[in-house]
């Protein structure tokens, strides 16, 4: 199953996440597809910034967001 997901980058204690479409099966930090944007959850107010359009195909194409990253993109206006 194709989900669309977090991966995690940055420093120990100073995380910074690309949001990405990646097989299941991958580790969280492994091979994805494609990356539809990034989450810096430090900022204040934490900054998203997402592709609408891409985000929005995939999920027509039938990627499943994660439960994370499905609040992400509401918080973007993509759902």
């Amino acid at each position: 199953m194709v989900k669309i997901r977090l991966r995690r980058m940055g420093a120990k204690k100073a995380p910074f996440y690309r949001i990405v479409v990646a097989d299941s099966r991958f580790p969280r930090d492994g091979r994805f597809i494609e990356e539809l944007g990034t989450y810096n959850p430090l900022k204040q107010p934490s900054e998203v910034i997402v592709d609408a359009e891409r985000a929005q195909a995939w999920i027509r194409d039938g990627a499943q967001p994660t439960e994370t990253v499905r609040g992400l993109l509401k918080k973007a206006g993509v759902l």
